[in-house]
């Protein structure tokens, strides 16, 4: 497949994310590389204009995702997902030679990223002078109209951000984020990034972001000005040209320090969503799904979980001190320990020094490397599968109890169900007690929630919101035996239906859809690169990616299982049900749905911005 654009020809290999892959030998036309489809992408940016929304790069803000050693040049596939996502106007189609003088003369809008698969390997080329300074540099005061609408740019209304703490659900500390252009009572007991970091918290003292993407001005700025000068350590997988664009844009804020995290095996991402925040007060962990740039929390579906306040222990506590009954604070350790990284040397000496004994979840974490023996059941989904072993109990009727796993991306899992999905995920997910039986029972449904076409053209966003949602046409074509499981996104409950999810969710859920034996909220997408895959005959698990999670097990709450809460907002501190972000029971594709693809035209129909989506 290839594609034209005023970029040149892109050649579009169909190569699997498999560890057998071998890098493309570069080839002699620098125009023509060949990249991987279906991966994890930075956000691009789209310029409108009265006829056409057109995406591209927007270096000044934000940077483009390097691939892993050994593989090179990151710039083609950047520039060929860009070319993938073109809405245009419903009322007509500019010329290409229009289109092009207005994108190279507009300014860019940022699309968020999207969170699946990891880069590929493609040939370096040398870039062109036209390639160096594409467009001048944007200035803040003069922003491009937003496909999401006028109101998308607008200062918040002052009742947007929380003032209290009453609202808030303490029992599970699970939260969605605020959503624009939904009614009040779905915001109250959300959070903006805004109020996290606000002295409602705490007197932020320092702080530690780790994520997949950065836009370092406005993520300065979501800081109140009593803390915005305070010391920030940020946290990223960047590479060669990108980790220089993100350096740059840090120029203005010497408070702002780096820690680039290892990704030794190909195509793995640092996809990791979490903040540590150090106060006067004490320190405090968030583990969430959002991306630090603006279009991830205003009109997407997103989710956290937010700590207690970790207060300090005495001085000369034994460093066993502070534990809490899910091992919450080794774990955690471990996991920062897995960076090898001397910048975060500091972060976990204070972490011993405080008392996380209160933490009621437990942390389930990837990091790239191959393990073997004791170490498989220390990452991904065989994590998972050991806490359920160990902490949960069989329920009757088990085998009836649906997995349902929620996701915004998609990778490549092999010819049909056996290869992955259906054989060592479902494993994972079907454990219930050492007790439970070694394969997942015929009977036990496997539902999966993936936004339609029709979801995404409908949707607050509208088309862009495709954008992050990356499941390519070459990926899907190979795996048709999937859509069956799909069903749409419904979350009238939260009133965030038209909010497209970035959130990521995986629960086991009872046949009524009234009781949970366990939810998990993570970064990891339905993919092998996330989650990890098994290999040498099972003796071996081989993970791509960091990603990060919390695991709610009943009995960490004393419970035997979690209540579906009715009535999320607004929310109540005296809640005992657990707020599932969307609808049960999921409804499934209608004959005339199709999951959304986000490299193939959709004219048919205008989306609620009039705007039709047409890849170049």
């Amino acid at each position: 497949m290839s594609q034209d654009s005023q970029h040149g020809k892109w050649t579009i290999s169909d190569s699997e994310d498999e560890d057998n892959i071998i890098p493309p030998t570069p080839q002699k036309d620098s125009n023509k590389p060949s990249i991987k489809p279906d991966l994890e992408r930075k956000p691009d940016t789209i310029t409108t204009s009265r006829t056409t929304l057109s995406p591209k790069r927007n270096e000044d803000n934000h940077s483009v995702k390097e691939p892993s050693a050994p593989s090179m040049g990151s710039e083609a596939r950047k520039v060929a997902h860009v070319n993938q996502t073109i809405p245009v106007k419903y009322e007509s189609n500019p010329s290409p030679s229009v289109k092009r003088k207005r994108e190279t003369e507009e300014a860019g809008w940022n699309l968020s990223s999207s969170d699946d698969e990891t880069p590929p390997p493609a040939p370096k080329k040398e870039p062109k002078k036209s390639d160096v300074n594409p467009k001048k540099k944007k200035t803040e005061d003069k922003r491009p109209p937003s496909p999401h609408g006028t109101s998308y740019y607008k200062e918040e209304p002052a009742d947007f951000f929380e003032t209290n703490l009453l609202s808030m659900n303490d029992m599970y500390r699970f939260y969605l984020n605020k959503v624009t252009g939904i009614p009040k009572k779905f915001n109250t007991g959300a959070l903006h990034i805004k109020d996290i970091l606000s002295p409602m918290f705490g007197t932020l003292k320092e702080s530690v972001q780790f994520n997949y993407c950065f836009d370092i001005p406005w993520m300065v700025e979501q800081y109140p000005p009593e803390f915005r000068d305070k010391p920030v350590v940020l946290v990223h997988g960047e590479k060669r040209e990108s980790k220089a664009r993100l350096i740059e844009q840090a120029k203005p804020y010497p408070h702002i320090r780096f820690c680039q995290a290892k990704l030794d095996i190909a195509f793995g991402t640092h996809h990791t969503k979490m903040m540590l925040l150090w106060y006067e007060e004490g320190f405090r962990v968030i583990i969430l799904t959002s991306n630090l740039i603006r279009a991830d929390w205003y009109q997407k579906t997103q989710g956290m979980w937010m700590s207690p306040l970790y207060p300090r222990l005495p001085e000369g506590s034994p460093e066993t001190a502070g534990e809490s009954p899910t091992n919450f604070k080794s774990d955690l350790l471990e996991y920062l320990e897995a960076y090898r990284a001397p910048e975060l040397a500091e972060c976990i000496d204070r972490i011993k020094q405080h008392d996380l004994s209160e933490t009621r979840v437990y942390l389930i974490g990837s990091t790239p490397g191959r393990y073997q023996g004791p170490a498989m059941e220390k990452w991904g989904h065989l994590r998972l599968r050991k806490l359920l072993s160990e902490h949960t109990k069989p329920v009757q009727n088990e085998e009836r109890w649906h997995v349902l796993g929620q996701f915004s991306s998609i990778g490549s899992m092999g010819l049909d169900k056996t290869k992955w999905l259906a054989a060592e995920f479902q494993r994972t997910l079907t454990t219930l007690g050492k007790a439970g039986k070694s394969l997942a029972s015929p009977e036990t449904q496997m539902l999966l929630v993936y936004p339609s076409v029709e979801n995404v053209r409908t949707s607050l966003e509208g088309y862009p919101a495709g954008g992050s949602l990356p499941y390519s046409i070459q990926t899907a074509q190979k795996q048709l035996w999937l859509h069956s499981y799909f069903h749409g996104w419904h979350a009238d409950v939260t009133g965030r239906s038209n909010a497209m999810p970035h959130i990521k969710t995986y629960m086991r859920v009872s046949p009524d859809f009234t009781q949970l034996a366990w939810f998990l909220v993570t970064s990891a997408n339905l993919s092998k690169a996330a989650w990890g895959a098994l290999e040498k005959n099972s003796t071996q698990i081989m993970v791509r990616s960091y990603e990060l999670g919390v695991l709610y097990l009943p009995s960490a709450f004393n419970m035997s299982t979690f209540p579906v809460e009715k009535n999320v907002f607004p929310a109540s501190s005296s809640s005992k049900g657990f707020p599932v972000p969307f609808d049960l029971p999921p409804q499934h594709y209608s004959s005339k749905e199709q999951p959304w693809i986000w490299n193939i035209p959709y004219t048919q129909a205008p989306d609620t911005h009039g705007n039709v989506w047409v890849p170049s």
